[in-house]
């Protein structure tokens, strides 16, 4: 990701017009490693945030809301306690590098003026914000803590002095002379290649090198570092009134961005155009931080659910081998039937003894029994009796255990499609609470969240046709929404024999167009979501049972239609006010 020095320089260059003396109203941490502070400007509320993820670090204005924790984190009330009401006087980079300084004036407690830096470092795993007074540079709090047995060269905890990060040996874009860049040349030899922008300044991320090159390989033909330097101090001089803010994408998944035209990507994706740096950072990582978030939050609950289902298959292996085990016991009770019927013939101290077989009555067969020499006759044909009885026990538990054990894994594969499919905490948090009741999980008593935590709701659009659809998004909602919510003679739609929402269309004469509908988007919200030509079968809710002891979402039905469809998003199916308007 293009978040560069360059980058930042021209968020900086936005920051200065939009934020600049602004007032700092509220501080929130929705995220462990992020901070929204609430800025006042002309009685408008503005939004900054600032994230030290290690995926995902950056600091941009943003109109997106999450919720915040019941009990507020501790870097957040220290943030709180020195910045609420403070003032932001300046904002600064730090040798055109990956550093933003915003500079604080702030009234403490006893009435006096005090300054403080919130530095927010953006690199990477390293990435941290740290609040820093500046009168005697120690460090207030910092959200991520930092011992010497993590980083040997500083240390960043409350109380001690604030140590900036090592300073590169590469030049500062924005402030180098040809002297400078002479003597970094000498020093350093750096090749002159596509890397070369990279490896002489701070801050040029490599596809902005690469496309620098390109284009200097455009307007030059003779190659050497006086042209380089030539070229890079043309660029920079110009670069605030050549802003171009662009995502590049390829089909509808983003992959890059710049502030710049980066020709490296212009044949090779499309684009999309912004009026200003923020608005293109709040859409291009409002969807990757959110999955990456909610893939780490479930992370546990997926491990769980992947190991029963695979507990789950390798019962299943087991339990037809012992089936397949079990097929031969018609055999042993042949065998004691013939023995039966011949015991007259049967000698103590016998190995094996040649019958005929009296149940072919195609051909005459002979079979050659084995025997026991130490049994009597009859004790040998108990022994065959007894063998044929076992199995015949063992097959007729290993049956309703198979099926038992199909529709856990039934459920157990819905459960792990839901989960794929969670939008937010709420719904990750319900799926908690599922898997606790079936008793997959051990409940907590002592979890204070729980009682303030409102349940998600299902999801409720509106067909072209203005019929109202709802999708469960869990099992206990897919429950409520058939059995409870329904009615008798609306239409239920599921994806046919592949674990997926239930989806209800409120009427009870559907038009083909909102069926349709309906099962695109019964099939994206299924484990086929990436598939094409997906099997949704539909049919009226009375139609619908569900069995005596089954688990969360788990039903049978009859006398259904099935429809083949393509799953799509309904964010892609062109809505209004959640009305399908495709």
């Amino acid at each position: 990701m293009a978040l560069d020095g360059i980058y930042l320089y021209s968020l900086l260059h936005d920051f200065k017009k939009s934020i600049l003396n602004c007032k700092i109203d509220k501080i929130n941490q929705p995220e462990k490693d992020e901070v929204i502070l609430t800025l006042r400007k002309n009685r408008e509320n503005i939004k900054l945030l600032i994230s030290a993820s290690s995926k995902y670090p950056r600091i941009h204005l943003t109109n997106i809301s999450k919720p915040n924790p019941l009990q507020a984190p501790m870097f957040t009330m220290v943030m709180r306690k020195y910045l609420i009401g403070g003032k932001i006087t300046n904002i600064t980079q730090l040798n055109g590098d990956r550093i933003i300084q915003l500079h604080i004036e702030s009234t403490d407690e006893l009435g006096f003026d005090s300054k403080y830096i919130l530095i927010v470092e953006i690199m990477g795993r390293h990435s941290n914000i740290t609040l820093v007074r500046e009168r005697d540079n120690k460090i207030m709090e910092c959200i991520k803590h930092i011992s010497s047995d993590v980083n040997t060269y500083r240390v960043l905890y409350p109380g001690i002095s604030y140590v900036y990060p090592p300073s590169s040996h590469k030049l500062d874009p924005f402030n180098f002379s040809f002297d400078d860049y002479n003597l970094y040349l000498e020093n350093n030899k750096p090749v002159i290649d596509e890397l070369f922008f990279t490896n002489t300044f701070t801050g040029i991320g490599k596809p902005l090198s690469r496309s620098l090159y390109i284009n200097f390989l455009q307007d030059n033909d003779n190659i050497n570092s006086y042209n380089m330097f030539k070229f890079f101090k043309i660029f920079i001089e110009k670069i605030e009134s050549n802003f171009s803010y662009n995502i590049y994408k390829e089909n509808d998944v983003f992959k890059d961005f710049h502030c710049t035209i980066l020709t490296l990507y212009e044949n090779k994706y499309s684009k999309i155009n912004y009026d200003n740096p923020n608005s293109l950072l709040d859409d291009f990582f409002a969807i990757k931080d959110k999955q990456d978030r909610l893939l780490s939050r479930s992370m546990d609950l997926q491990k769980l659910v992947t190991t029963n289902i695979d507990r789950c298959i390798n019962k299943r292996k087991k339990l037809k081998n012992i089936l397949k085990e079990c097929d031969e016991k018609i055999k042993y009770k042949i065998f004691g039937d013939l023995l039966t019927s011949y015991i007259y013939m049967i000698n103590k101290g016998q190995k094996e003894i040649q019958l005929l077989n009296f149940y072919n009555e195609d051909e005459e067969e002979y079979i050659t029994i084995k025997l026991d020499e130490n049994k009597s006759p009859s004790e040998n044909i108990q022994y065959y009796y007894k063998k044929y009885n076992k199995l015949k026990k063992s097959e007729e538990s290993a049956i309703e255990q198979l099926e038992k054990n199909e529709n856990e894994l039934q459920y157990l594969n819905s459960v792990l499609t839901n989960i794929l499919n969670c939008e937010n905490y709420i719904e990750i948090n319900d799926i908690k609470k599922e898997l606790t009741e079936t008793g997959y999980l051990k409940f907590k008593g002592n979890s204070k969240n729980n009682k303030k935590d409102k349940p998600s709701k299902p999801i409720h659009l509106i067909s072209s046709d203005g019929i109202d659809i709802y999708i469960g998004k869990n099992n206990i909602q897919n429950d409520y929404l058939t059995l409870k919510f329904a009615n008798k003679n609306h239409l239920w739609l599921h994806t046919k024999n592949i674990p997926g929402s239930h989806v209800i269309l409120c009427s009870d004469n559907p038009s083909d167009k909102s069926i349709e509908e309906a099962a695109i988007l019964a099939a994206y919200y299924s484990k086929a979501k990436n598939s094409t030509k997906v099997p949704v079968d539909y049919t009226i809710v009375k139609n619908i049972k569900k069995p005596n002891g089954a688990k969360p979402g788990m039903v049978i039905y009859h006398t259904n239609y099935t429809i083949y469809t393509e799953p799509t998003d309904y964010n892609k199916l062109m809505f209004q006010d959640n009305k399908i308007v495709k």
